[in-house]
């Protein structure tokens, strides 16, 4: 096996293109000159497209959760109460930052594996409405599910004026985000998943609606004050030292997404999340999530007679190939894949080949090339639509 060989095929960090690659190994400039401001200004209407807003989209130093605390810190007044939906580990996290804040938290909670169900809030909704804020995760990472964010927002404003809050870090790059269309508030992401970069920056964008309850907020707050942010974006700059090497891998990322065309990349996500699904639905393996349900960016696995700890060993010893295991009560009971980013058909074909071999070394009874063949038969039926 090659040594310095590594395949990953976990839901982030994820691989990332060559040409990004070289663009991050450019020469340091100055922070403050001229070329970085030439620079954020060619990035700010990328990240807007791919948002699916009009509305400025910050970007900060900092990873994902870095992101998500900011969401909370801006939008949510001292004595406010909030709802997170939660629907694995990541929806928890949302409510672990609010309860640090000593902020007044309503946990919805929804059986791992399954999606939340938006008229189900929406008469949570009905029973308390002092709620200000609805915090939910786009793609829960932990369970490969993908909430219906468009069809929950619409829910929720239904009944309630709350703000309607997003985490998409693992799927916004991947999946279609229309921000301003679906009425959401904000969004959060960051660059290690769908947007091929780097562990070091969290894109956030807010709603006029959500603005005017951020610029009002007393809630005090330094280095992730969204109102510092956006009056520097506005002069194409950061209020403080931004992440360079990571801009300069995002604009070349942001290029590549456009080149592509975001449709055709959302096409290509879809149809390797189809193509992973009927694999090990051929090989009789049990997925978390139903169709209905399952995220174009990751797929949760649920093996019932080999073990799955035994099998993630057998992939990074014999193939350099990296799957996830599950997280929480789920750590030894699932395995994920991802499927995102700097991934392509040919990818999946490759580990799904890979995995096969490393089912049987972890004990699992199946005929070989079976996955296979079902996943290069979805290739062959929708594979038109990502040309």
């Amino acid at each position: 096996m090659l040594t310095d060989q590594q395949i990953l095929r976990i839901p982030g960090p994820t691989p990332i293109p060559p040409s990004v690659q070289r663009a991050m190994t450019q020469p340091m400039i100055g922070h403050r000159g001229q070329s970085t401001s030439e620079m954020i200004s060619d990035i700010r209407p990328k990240l807007q497209r791919v948002f699916g807003t009009k509305q400025e989209v910050m970007i900060l130093t900092g990873s994902g959760t870095a992101g998500l605390e900011t969401a909370v810190v801006n939008t949510v007044a001292p004595g406010e109460e909030v709802l997170v939906l939660v629907t694995g580990a990541f929806g928890e996290r949302f409510a672990k930052i609010c309860k640090a804040y000593g902020i007044q938290t309503h946990v919805f909670d929804v059986e791992w594996g399954l999606a939340v169900d938006p008229e189900a809030v929406k008469n949570f909704l009905v029973e308390h409405p002092e709620i200000k804020v609805v915090f939910s995760t786009f793609c829960e990472t932990s369970t490969g599910v993908l909430n219906p964010i468009k069809e929950l927002a619409a829910a929720i404003k239904e009944v309630s004026d709350a703000l309607v809050i997003v985490d998409g870090v693992s799927c916004v790059a991947g999946t279609a985000t229309e921000m301003d269309k679906w009425g959401i508030d904000v969004v959060v992401t960051g660059s290690q998943k769908a947007f091929m970069l780097p562990a070091g920056l969290s894109f956030i964008a807010a709603s006029e609606r959500a603005w005017k309850k951020i610029k009002a907020n007393p809630q005090p707050r330094f280095y992730l004050d969204l109102k510092k942010h956006r009056d520097n974006i506005l002069k194409d700059t950061t209020p403080f030292t931004p992440a360079l090497s990571i801009l300069f891998g995002l604009q070349q990322v942001l290029e590549l997404l456009e080149e592509e065309g975001l449709e055709q990349v959302y096409a290509r996500h879809h149809l390797m999340m189809k193509m992973t699904r009927a694999a090990f639905k051929a090989l009789d393996i049990p997925l978390l999530a139903s169709d209905k349900d399952a995220s174009p960016t990751v797929t949760a696995v649920k093996p019932e007679d080999f073990d799955s700890e035994e099998f993630r060993k057998i992939m990074k010893n014999e193939f350099a190939l990296e799957v996830a295991g599950g997280q929480q009560h789920l750590a030894k009971a699932i395995f994920r894949i991802g499927h995102m980013g700097y991934c392509s058909p040919a990818d999946m074909l490759q580990a799904i080949a890979a995995m096969e071999i490393g089912l049987v070394k972890a004990g699992k009874k199946i005929e070989l090339g079976k996955g296979i063949a079902a996943a290069q038969q979805v290739f062959l039926t929708e594979g038109k639509e990502t040309k």
